[in-house]
């Protein structure tokens, strides 16, 4: 089942860099996410990719959103490649790419590559942007950030 805008964001818990479980609707009670599939650690897309979002974390972080990037990558791999790049955000590892396979993230280059696919969620887990290109890897950044700020501010919630 491919996940298109309007579409409900499948719930999922994977592993972090440094081992702890993390669970997207436990950060989407903070505020939007951008979900961001790649490839591969420390391949030249996907560095190039990484590096982008780290260059417009702050912007992401003003706006409420959290980034987060999903690879097969071990959680080693994922926190070296984190360290080398200064890579504030969190990444998760889908070893078995079972959530990879939820998202329904299509292989590139003739099912060689594992794509590469963004995906904007709002705080109540709807799917508000979807971006898929395996060569423009840093257009991820700008695509997300711009639908964040296009996203209305949330609502404070009611007191009792």
């Amino acid at each position: 089942m491919t996940i298109n805008v309007g579409d409900k964001a499948p719930d999922f818990t994977l592993p972090r860099q440094d081992g702890k479980p993390v669970r997207l609707y436990d950060l989407l009670a903070r505020g939007p996410v951008v979900l961001y599939f790649y490839p591969r650690d420390e391949t030249s897309g996907c560095t190039a990719e990484a590096c982008s979002f780290r260059d417009a974390y702050e912007d992401f972080q003003a706006a409420g959103a959290e980034v987060v990037g999903v690879s097969s990558d071990s959680e080693a791999s994922h926190q070296s490649f984190a360290a080398h790049h200064r890579l504030p955000f969190v990444l998760l590892s889908d070893r078995d790419n079972r959530v990879r396979a939820l998202y329904d993230v299509p292989r590139s280059l003739f099912g060689l590559v594992a794509g590469r696919v963004t995906y904007v969620i709002d705080p109540g887990g709807t799917v508000r942007h979807v971006f898929n290109s395996l060569v423009q890897a840093t257009r991820h950044v700008d695509e997300a950030l711009r639908t964040i700020r296009q996203m209305p501010p949330p609502r404070p919630s009611a007191s009792p």
